[in-house]
C-alpha cells in the first residue's frame, strides 16, 4: 500500500547559517541540539552536529516488500522535478529527506520519507539552513528568515528548553516498563528454542528481540528525551522521525541513539560500522580496569567473535556487488558506550558506477545490506522466518534503516537500535535484541536485553517492573 504517491514540485534554497539574521544566536554556537524544543522534529545528530528537520513539505508512505524500491522511485521523481539553489554544496545540503523503514516486508507499520520545510545542518565546516517549499517559486533569503522565525523563534515550544546540565533529571511520578509481546519467561523459552534450532543445524545465528511498553504517566517531553540521548550517547547517532505522518493512525514517532551505521555514502564512498558482541558495563568487577576487562572478555570470547564475524560477513556480501574495492579491519575493536561495550568493525568501499553511469543511491545500498546478521541472523532467509515465529511481534521500525539522503547521492542510514516508538502522548514501545548462537544462555541473553533497553528507559525515563 502506498500513500501520497504523486511527487510534488519543490523549490529549495540552502544558504550559510551566517546569512540568516534570525539565526545569529545559533551561529555563535551551531550545536543543533539547541533547537530540539521545536515541535515534531526530525533529527540525525552526532556530537551536536548533524541535521534537524522542521515542518513538512512532502512525504511518502509505503508498506510491503517493495517499500525501498517504491521510495526510491518517488524520491527520484521529486529530485528530478525540484528547483534547487544550493549555495553551500556539501553532503546534507540542498533537497533532503529523512526516513525510516520497517524491519520486515510483512510489517503492517508504514515506512516512508519525509521532506521537511526547513533543515538546519552543521558539520566541521560550518552551519547552513535549507528552505523547501511546494511549488516552483524562486526562494529568497527573506523567505529563509521568515521560515526560521516561524518554525524556530515563534514555535510553540521554545528553543533550548533543556540545557545540557539539566538533561539527566525530571523523572515522571508514574514511570513503568511492562512486558510487551512476551514476558521474560516466554522470551527466554523462545531463546532456548532458537538455540535448539542452531544446535540442530537449521541455522548458524539468530537475533531475537523483545519489547517493553513504557508509560511515563504524563506527556512525554520529546525535547528532553532527545537531549538526554544526544548528551549521554554523543558518540551514537541520535535519530527521530515520524515516517507515517501526523495524520496516519498507524504512525508512531521513532527515536533513539544508534551506535550502528548500516551504510553511509558521501561523495561516492560508502562506509559502515558493524556491531555484534556485547558486554554489560554492570558486569565490570570492582577494581578492574575497564579497557582490560572488555578486551579480554569480548576479544577473547570465541562466541562473541563468531557472532561478530557473521554480522561483518553479511554486510560485505550485500555491499560487494556495488563496490570496486572494500576495506575492513582484520580484527574488531572495542567500542565503549555508557551502558555496554561492543565488538565493532568499520568497513569502507569505493562504489562502482552502474550501467547507466550513475552511482547507487544510499537507499538502494540500505536495501542491499538490510538486514545484516547483526539484527537478523545467518542464513538471512531462514533467520527471518524463525524471528517471526519466536518473537510473536511485529518489529515495525525497530532494527530497520533510519536516516537521511540528499539529492546529490549522499546519505546516512543507521540501524534503528537503542530506541523506541512513541505510541501516544504518554506511552512508548522500547525494543532490544540479542545475537543467539549455539552456546547462548537464555538468562544471560535476557540480562543483555536489559542493558540494551537501558538508554531509552533512562531517557524517557522509566523504571523496570
Amino acid at each position: 500500500m502506498t500513500i501520497d504517491t504523486s511527487p510534488p514540485s519543490l523549490s529549495v534554497l540552502t544558504v550559510p547559517a551566517t546569512d540568516v539574521q534570525a539565526a545569529a544566536d545559533f551561529t555563535t554556537r551551531p550545536d543543533v541540539r539547541r533547537l530540539l524544543g521545536s515541535p515534531d522534529p526530525a533529527t540525525w545528530i552526532l556530537r551536536g552536529q548533524g541535521l534537524l528537520g522542521l515542518g513538512r513539505s512532502a512525504e511518502f508512505r509505503v508498506r510491503g516488500g517493495t517499500r525501498f524500491t517504491s521510495a526510491r522511485v518517488w524520491w527520484d521523481a521529486v529530485r528530478n522535478a525540484a528547483g534547487v539553489d544550493d549555495r553551500v554544496n556539501r553532503p546534507g545540503t540542498g533537497l533532503l529527506a529523512f526516513g525510516a523503514f520497517a524491519f520486515s516486508p510483512s510489517s503492517t507499520v508504514s515506512s516512508g520519507l519525509v521532506v521537511p520545510e526547513v533543515v538546519i545542518g552543521s558539520d566541521d565546516h560550518g552551519a547552513w539552513v535549507t528552505l523547501i517549499r511546494p511549488g516552483s517559486e524562486t526562494l529568497t533569503e527573506s523567505d529563509v528568515e521568515a521560515a526560521w522565525r516561524a518554525l524556530v523563534v515563534e514555535a510553540p515550544a521554545a528553543i533550548e528548553t533543556r540545557p545540557a546540565s539539566e538533561t539527566t533529571s525530571a523523572a515522571s511520578s508514574y514511570p513503568t516498563a511492562t512486558p510487551g509481546a512476551l514476558d521474560e519467561n516466554r522470551w527466554m523459552a523462545a531463546v532456548a528454542d532458537g538455540v535448539d534450532m542452531i544446535q540442530a543445524g537449521d541455522l548458524e545465528k539468530l537475533v531475537l528481540a523483545r519489547d517493553v511498553v513504557v508509560n511515563v504517566g504524563q506527556p512525554i517531553d520529546l525535547s528532553a528525551v532527545l537531549a538526554r540521548l544526544s548528551d549521554r550517547y554523543d558518540s551514537c547517532w541520535t535519530y527521530c522521525v515520524r515516517p507515517g505522518g501526523i495524520d496516519d493512525p498507524d504512525a508512531g514517532r521513532l527515536l533513539g541513539a544508534t551506535p550502528e551505521m548500516l551504510i553511509r555514502v558521501k561523495q561516492g564512498t560508502a562506509s559502515a560500522r558493524v556491531l555484534a558482541g556485547t558486554l554489560d558495563r554492570h558486569d565490570l568487577p570492582e577494581g578492574a580496569n575497564p579497557e582490560d576487562f572488555a578486551g579480554v572478555t569480548l576479544g577473547g570470547s570465541d562466541k562473541q567473535q563468531r557472532e561478530h564475524k557473521f554480522a561483518v560477513d553479511s554486510l560485505l556480501a550485500g555491499l560487494s556487488p556495488y563496490a570496486e574495492t572494500v576495506h575492513g579491519e582484520e580484527e574488531p575493536f572495542i567500542l565503549a558506550l555508557p551502558n555496554v561495550w561492543h565488538l565493532a568493525s568499520d568497513v569502507r568501499a569505493e562504489l562502482r558506477t552502474g550501467v547507466d553511469g550513475t552511482l547507487p543511491s544510499p537507499l538502494e545500498l540500505a536495501e542491499a545490506v538490510h538486514p545484516t546478521a547483526a539484527v537478523c541472523g545467518t542464513p538471512t532467509d531462514v533467520a527471518g522466518g524463525v524471528i517471526e515465529d519466536l518473537e510473536r511481534m511485529d518489529r515495525g521500525l525497530y532494527a530497520g534503516p533510519v536516516g537521511w539522503l540528499d539529492a546529490s547521492g549522499n546519505g546516512e542510514w543507521g540501524i534503528a537500535l537503542r530506541g523506541a516508538v512513541q505510541l501516544d502522548a504518554h506511552q512508548a514501545r522500547v525494543s532490544a535484541g540479542c545475537g543467539i548462537v549455539a552456546e547462548s544462555d537464555p538468562q544471560a541473553e535476557l540480562a543483555e536485553t536489559w542493558a540494551k533497553l537501558r538508554p531509552m528507559l533512562e531517557a524517557l525515563p522509566a523504571t523496570r517492573l
